[in-house]
């Protein structure tokens, strides 16, 4: 059992738990004894929370005392730190970010030196050294730390690279929400390298602003942007960039379900498509529908980037996401790449001469209701006999049109209670109870 990873790396408020420099500065120290094997690089990005000066700065100590190099790459998307891992050939990459979450908090995410996230197996490696007493390696043998200069220009050329030299668009539109965090100096260059006249929005980061009324966990602003502005869609961005929302010219939101919808169906009708896409158990039936539509399978595994590479892999299949916008393009990268994703489902409307707003309504979205429980303390809520009760009561009601999900947060405090089908004023009215059943048992 892992007693410091979560789903996602390490994460948490800032100055609580494991997320302090004391803590960072042993986390990187271990890091560099397990994946920089002593020597070697390592890279780290981070997003733009203020916090992220501070771990930086404590991760640096830890590696440089277990004898590895840093590159330092300074604000930079998870995705595109997962891309310079692997060209610079590096030993593994770090990323300091809290993705979605508000400014005061903050964490960890590690990738391989191939770019991917690290198996269960070395996550465990690292938290063993953990328990070990720090210490530094001979003075000869510190590791050096350097800045690169050109890390947001190698990752935009990459990002132009994943769709064909010959496609451009000149003829959109496209408001550009970063969410004033790390894709505030890379989104807003690529579409408008590509052609595209780009309203931008959340570029301003100061901070303590990431995330807030802004990005994908905000969609309103830029679905209303997209209408004020007159532009043809709009795509907006998390915290970190690993995820990617868009909405259409009328300001309608699309999710993550349906992007991939487009990008699969693209695949598919220019013979690039292979294997079973691959979602969460959140992804909606009526996008499982649509893609069986087409003739294309579809499987579900738990909720998680790092699961749906691992099937992926399995499988050997190209695509796989998230509704909440978590978009793997295995074809084109090794993680979620939010501006990847976009460009993919860009690419396909131009290809198949559609607009977004036509595509997207392909995907019949059933009713879902996501309310999130906050628990006091991390515990097992869901195995409780009233819970088990209530759940199997609501499966009942439902009677085969739809589903029911319980499941704890991998990186928050979190009981999410989820329910869909196709009477939405069932799901409505079976989410509330359900959610005040778990509510209920927590406050015993």
């Amino acid at each position: 059992m892992r007693h410091y990873f979560g789903t996602d790396g390490i994460r948490g408020r800032v100055g609580e738990g494991h997320i302090t420099p004391d803590f960072v500065l042993k986390l990187g120290w271990a890091a560099g004894r397990v994946l920089g094997n002593g020597r070697g690089k390592i890279l780290i990005g981070k997003d733009t929370r203020i916090s992220g000066y501070m771990f930086e700065s404590a991760l640096e100590a830890g590696l440089v005392a277990a004898g590895v190099g840093i590159r330092l790459l300074g604000p930079m998307t998870t995705p595109g730190v997962a891309y310079l891992t692997r060209t610079f050939r590096a030993s593994a990459g770090i990323v300091i970010t809290a993705s979605h979450n508000p400014y005061h908090d903050n964490g960890i995410k590690f990738f391989s030196a191939e770019g991917d996230k690290l198996p269960d197996e070395v996550e465990l490696a690292i938290e063993a050294e953990l328990d070990k007493p720090l210490r530094t390696v001979e003075s000869s043998a510190l590791g050096k730390v350097q800045r690169v200069e050109d890390a947001n220009g190698r990752y935009i050329e990459f990002c132009k690279g994943t769709i064909p030299s010959s496609i451009n668009f000149r003829e959109l539109k496209i408001v550009v929400d970063c969410a004033h965090g790390a894709t505030y100096n890379t989104a807003p260059h690529v579409f408008e390298e590509l052609g595209a006249s780009v309203v931008r929005m959340g570029t301003e980061p100061d901070g303590f602003n990431i995330n807030r009324e802004v990005g994908s966990t905000s969609p309103d602003a830029f679905c209303r942007a997209v209408v004020d502005h007159g532009a043809d869609l709009g795509i907006a961005f998390d915290g970190d960039g690993d995820r990617v929302l868009m909405a259409d010219s009328r300001g309608n939101l699309i999710d993550g379900d349906q992007l991939l919808y487009v990008i699969a169906k693209s695949r598919l009708l220019a013979g690039g498509m292979r294997g079973e896409v691959v979602g969460t158990l959140m992804s909606n039936l009526g996008f499982e529908h649509a893609l069986q539509r087409l003739g294309i399978g579809f499987v579900r595994t738990q909720v998680g980037d790092r699961y749906i590479m691992e099937q992926l892999k399995r499988a050997d299949g190209i695509l796989g996401g998230e509704p909440s916008g978590h978009i793997i393009c295995r074809d084109r990268t090794t993680t979620g790449d939010g501006i990847v994703a976009a460009l993919q489902v860009l690419a396909a409307l131009q290809r198949l001469d559609v607009s977004l707003d036509d595509l997207a309504a392909e995907v019949e979205r059933y009713p879902q209701v996501l309310i999130n429980v906050r628990l006091d303390a991390r515990r097992d809520i869901l195995g409780l006999p009233a819970v088990q009760d209530a759940l199997a009561t609501a499966e009942h009601e439902l009677d085969g049109r739809g589903r029911v999900l319980l499941r704890p947060s991998g990186t928050e405090p979190l009981v999410r209670v989820m329910v869909e089908g196709v009477d939405g004023d069932q799901v409505s009215r079976l989410a509330e109870w359900l959610a005040a059943a778990v509510r209920e048992q927590i406050s015993l």
